[in-house]
């Protein structure tokens, strides 16, 4: 149940706080007072879209805030746990804030939630008819729907496990016609992949390969600049003529004869010595290096063509030899989790046909309790609509059997007669607007028993019926309000009288500014708006008499 709504800079409302009570609410006034507004409001709570269009003029931001009941179903507590939404017994604060940029923020008890969580989170708080809304009943396709709203939690329970086994034979049926229509493409890359997977292996590569490789062809290219300087160096050190090291080796015993007499001659002798014994190494060492050198042109061309072939894997597989083998590592755990042989679609369409025997066995019997179910249906609204002045109307569910589809394999249209000795035709044919409107009144009132919805909102339901039909509306709309809040925008007297409660809705203009104003009237006002709602602008002394009369009745 709705108990507060705050709005402000909303359209023509500056600042309204209402309070609601249970029952039966009636909103009346005259029109373009603001009625409307007040149910568009209320929408917004509900996860309706919002637009700018919405914020008063001269205003930045406009909000909504409504403080509803706790629902009592099961699947809402589910609903917040999921969510993260905590709640108590307090009561569910919704509100909406809506800036002129276009930007609009919902909150829960707080939390800032998704408008499509708000839609999930609204199906519990609010049912919102509007006079248009009865077109519903207009679409066939919707019929399904509404039939199964009727069900209880038992038939809930059947079509969700209808619902998850419908999908996991859908997703099992696609990837049997992806693998079918793929089949070819998958063995063309697993071709791809086998022929990479041996080049790359074949060429058994190893981390730091390259640049050994690259030193040692640089070695084999100059080979001639190697053998020539080394050959000259080792020369200039022990060549007879010019011998340096010897030369060098004489120097030393020399200055060991005057190391002893200065510290500086000993530093002097220490190093030509050391230089001595170090040439000695290098010369040994240049001598051994020019004994192994040998000219290899076959060994180039091999280090030339194996840097070719590492190259050319890395203009395809990588920039280098680490990451050329790590795609070598991806694809070959491809192919060994890939399975494209017909035997996986063997054995794909084995588990299509399980899913598929499964799946027919669920639908069968949710086709069985949804006939039942559709009996009760329509033996519910005959008895409403009587009720309302249809008695002789004939209401029958019609069932076409379809394949597998999210809800089921029923295709489900409303069939009626008004008329006796008249065949039943399809609901979109032959009723009237009159006739659907009490057809989905109908529905709500029977719905209001079974599905413990907190409030039901009715804007302007009752528009284009008189006399009798129009009572017999206000007191369905009242019958409602038995089982769940129903607030009520309306024009006739007949529904005003027999509401719980009467709010008046009129514009004033202050500062210069129309503002719309709400209060709720008393038992003397009461009986004065609906002398206004039944003569119009002059109220006579008998239109008073019969606004009380009608509110009398309504009491009793």
């Amino acid at each position: 149940m709705l108990q507060e709504l705050t709005i402000k800079n909303f359209a023509i409302i500056s600042s309204l706080h209402l309070s609601f009570t249970d029952g039966m609410t009636a909103l009346t006034g005259e029109t373009g007072a603001g009625k409307s507004i007040i149910i568009d409001a209320v929408s917004l709570l509900a996860g309706a879209r919002s637009s700018i269009e919405y914020i008063r003029q001269g205003s930045d931001k406009c909000l909504v805030e409504g403080l509803f009941d706790l629902p009592k179903q099961a699947d809402f507590r589910v609903l917040m746990e999921e969510l993260g939404i905590e709640v108590d017994e307090a009561g569910l604060i919704v509100q909406r804030d809506l800036n002129s940029s276009g930007k609009s923020i919902s909150r829960v008890n707080g939390r800032i939630v998704t408008l499509a969580n708000l839609r999930r989170i609204g199906q519990f708080l609010v049912d919102i008819q509007g006079q248009n809304d009865h077109q519903e009943l207009m679409h066939p396709e919707s019929h399904l729907r509404l039939l199964d709203s009727f069900g209880d939690a038992a038939f809930q329970t059947v079509k969700a496990k209808y619902q998850k086994a419908h999908q996991a034979y859908v997703a099992l049926a696609n990837q049997v016609k992806k693998f079918k229509q793929n089949e070819q493409s998958f063995a063309q890359r697993i071709d791809m992949l086998t022929f990479q997977q041996e080049e790359i292996g074949n060429a058994e590569l190893e981390i730091g390969e390259e640049e050994k490789l690259a030193e040692e062809r640089e070695k084999l290219t100059n080979y001639q600049k190697i053998v020539d300087s080394l050959s000259y160096s080792y020369q200039a050190m022990t060549n007879e003529e010019t011998n340096a090291l010897d030369a060098i080796g004489s120097a030393s015993q020399e200055l060991q004869t005057i190391a002893s007499l200065d510290q500086d001659y000993e530093n002097i002798s220490d190093n030509v010595h050391s230089a001595y014994y170090l040439l000695q190494d290098a010369v040994s060492e240049i001598g051994r290096q020019l004994d192994q050198l040998e000219l290899d042109e076959e060994r180039l061309d091999l280090v030339n063509e194996r840097l070719e072939l590492i190259h050319q894997l890395k203009r395809k597989y990588g920039d280098s030899i680490a990451s050329i083998l790590n795609y070598y590592d991806q694809i070959s755990q491809e192919l060994l989790d890939s399975d494209f042989s017909g035997d996986k679609l063997e054995k794909l369409e084995k588990e299509l046909e399980v899913k598929a025997e499964k799946l027919q066995q669920l639908a069968e019997k949710l086709q069985s309790a949804r006939r039942k179910m559709a009996q009760k249906l329509e033996t519910a609204i005959q008895h409403e609509l009587k009720d309302l002045y249809m008695e002789n109307a004939r209401f029958e569910v019609r069932f076409k059997e379809i394949n597998f589809a999210v809800d089921g394999i029923d295709e489900v249209e409303f069939y009626i007669t008004t008329n006796p000795g008249e065949p039943l035709k399809p609901l979109v044919k032959v009723a009237s607007g009159g006739e659907i409107s009490r057809v989905m009144l109908a529905l709500k009132t029977i719905f209001s028993k079974t599905q413990e919805l907190t409030s039901i909102v009715f804007d302007e339901v009752d528009t284009g019926v008189s006399g009798r039909v129009a009572q017999a509306i206000a007191d369905k709309i009242y019958q409602i309000g038995r089982n769940s809040q129903a607030l009520c925008i309306t024009h006739l007297p007949q529904v005003a009288a027999r509401a719980d409660h009467q709010l008046f809705i009129r514009k004033e203009v202050v500062a210069g500014r129309t503002v719309t104003k709400v209060e709720e009237l008393t038992e003397k006002a009461r009986t004065e708006e609906i002398a206004r709602m039944l003569a119009g602008t002059e109220i006579t002394d008998l239109t008073v008499e019969h606004a009380k009369e009608l509110l009398q009745l309504a009491k009793k």
